[in-house]
Parts: C-alpha cells; structure tokens; sequence
C-alpha cells in the first residue's frame, strides 16, 4: 500500500512515495520511491526519445538515492525517472531496523513490486505502451540482475553501474570461507563480520566532487564507513553470486559501466580518486557475461565505483558512453 507523493529531501521537482511492505522479525516495513518527472511537453514540441520510458534505479549497499545528475539525465530525454530506496536503508530506515539487513536478494521481489506498482506497472502483465528500464548500482546491479531474470520479458534493458557481481576473494578463498558462513548465518545471522574501512572511498568521491553541481550526502544514511556487514547478509550475497555465476541467461540487452581498474584502499593517496577501490573490475568484467546473451561492457578510465559520481572527465566519459547505448538501443 502506498501513501501519498510529497516533496523529497532532495528539493523540488523531486517528490517521495512511502510503500508501506510486509512485516519482518524487526516489524514494520516501508520502502520509498521517489520520482522525477519530465518537464510537461508543449503540444507543438516535437517528442522526446525517451518518452515512452520508465527508469527504476537501485541503490547499491550502505547507501541511498541522491544522485540529482543522474534523474536530470533521463528526465532531460522525455523519460520518467524513478529510484526505490530499498527496506532498511535511507529514506525507509526505521529505528528499529538493523540497517541493509537481509538474509535472501528475493525478499527485496516485495519491495520492486511495490515500486513498479506505483509507477503504474504489473509484473504480471508488462505494459505495452511504455518501456522500462532498470539501473542498478553495485549490491543494487546484483538485485536487478537477479529479478530480471526471475521476471522475463518486464524490462526492455538493465543498465549496470559496477555491480557487485563476484566477491573479491579467489575461488579458493571463497570456498574455504563459505561452508563456515553457511553454518554462521544459520546459527548467528546478526553477528558481524570483520571488515577494514578508513572511509578512503568516500574521501574519494569529495576529491572529485564537483563544485558545480554538489552532491548532498546525508550521512546517517551513506556513513563515510560503511554499515556492519552481518553474517546473514554477507551469505545472502554470495548466494546470489553463485546464481551469477551458473548464467542468469537474461534476454533484454544489458549495459555494464565499470572504472578501467581497481586499487586497493590501503592507505590514502590521490590514485584512489582515479580507480574502483570497492571490486576488483577485472572479475566483475567477466562475471557480467554471465548476465546474458547481449551484454555491452564499458570501461572508463579514471572512474570510481560509482561511475557517475568520479572525477569531471571520467564522469563525462561515463555519460557519453551511457548516451552512445541508450541512443542505439531505446531511442526512437
């Protein structure tokens, strides 16, 4: 069940939906979607490429929709923009709620469906008369993946900005520590596991800002390190990437946006403002042909993990190569 629009903390013309889910163990449950529609067409203008376009994006973990640049992209071209802030995080973290928690990637099937209802959308009947579109950031490109391949034939196309496809462990290492999570998550779900952030990636994204056009980060919602990663979450997760990993085999076109190299966090210094300093790109790049049968990937030099969000130049970059497949494969 859905409430009402109202403006959003991002500032008009954005506005927010509160989906009121299913209760869990923790109890109540909301979802938000929140929206950008674009400018009304005069009757004489001539129609926009996207127009017929619905665009749902995804956050990825211990994160939220701010990305202000990214709406005004799609609203610009004539389609509707919309980003669902998943149970527990952002707009729809409640005090009681231990923040991203989840013990399985399918749970969040309530959530999406929620949101598309809203957008005027069922899963079990796709609309004729519009296209979506779906776009996924890291833990987010991982959900997307997996629910357009649940739900054949709903989305015209996936955009993909660094999804968190494969962990980055070897092969090895994974399925030495895998057995024991499995036995942790089944006994202690909630207990943490240790993880080392210095907030490096965040510093990262203020290097780059730009002073034009600021990103607004609230940070109860995206802390400059990142949320406690806990036991049932982290099983769900490379559950999900085993799924990956034996081919998802999604028919709608699929575009995968990744920085042309990783570095490792260890200690501060101006090259983590160039890099993916969250996944190592290189195994993502390949895990991402296990998507589907028509899979673009670009890489951009320079990028960080979230592509749009990195430096002027390799951000322009992104945009240009995000603009080069939605012309070829959604304009009309």
């Amino acid at each position: 069940m859905a409430s009402e629009w109202r403006p959003d903390v991002l500032g008009a013309p954005f506005e927010q939906l509160t989906l009121t889910l299913a209760p869990d163990d923790e109890g109540e449950v909301e979802a938000t979607l929140v929206r950008l529609l674009p400018p009304k067409r005069r009757w004489w203008a001539p129609r926009e490429p996207l127009d017929d376009v619905d665009v749902l994006y995804v956050h990825g973990w211990s994160d939220y929709f701010f990305q202000r640049r990214l709406a005004r992209y799609w609203a610009d071209r004539g389609a509707r923009f919309f980003a669902l802030d998943l149970r527990k995080y952002g707009r729809s973290l409640r005090e009681h709620q231990t923040p991203g928690y989840i013990t399985d990637l399918a749970a969040y099937d309530e959530d999406l469906a929620a949101a598309l209802a809203a957008m005027g959308w069922s899963v079990d009947e796709p609309r004729s008369d519009r296209r979506l579109v779906l776009i996924g950031h890291s833990t987010g490109g991982l959900t997307l993946s997996l629910w357009a391949a649940r739900h054949p034939g709903v989305a015209s196309a996936l955009i993909l900005n660094s999804p968190w496809l494969e962990f980055q462990l070897s092969g090895i290492t994974r399925g030495v520590i895998s057995p024991v999570l499995d036995l942790q998550s089944r006994v202690r779900p909630l207990s943490t596991s240790p993880q080392v952030d210095f907030g490096f990636y965040s510093r990262a994204q203020a290097e780059v800002a730009d002073p034009d056009d600021l990103m607004d980060v609230y940070l109860p919602w995206r802390p400059a390190q990142t949320m406690p990663v806990h036991t049932g979450w982290l099983h769900a997760i490379l559950s999900a990437h085993a799924q990956v990993a034996k081919g998802l085999g999604i028919a709608a076109p699929i575009c995968v946006l990744l920085s042309q190299r990783s570095a490792v966090p260890a200690r501060w210094s101006e090259d983590l403002t160039r890099a993916d300093t969250v996944l190592v790109v290189d195994d993502i790049a390949r895990a991402s042909l296990k998507l589907g049968s028509s899979v673009t990937v670009e890489r951009i030099d320079g990028a960080l993990h979230d592509v749009f969000l990195s430096r002027r130049e390799a951000r322009n970059e992104a945009y240009a190569r995000l603009d080069r497949w939605v012309t070829g494969c959604l304009a009309r």
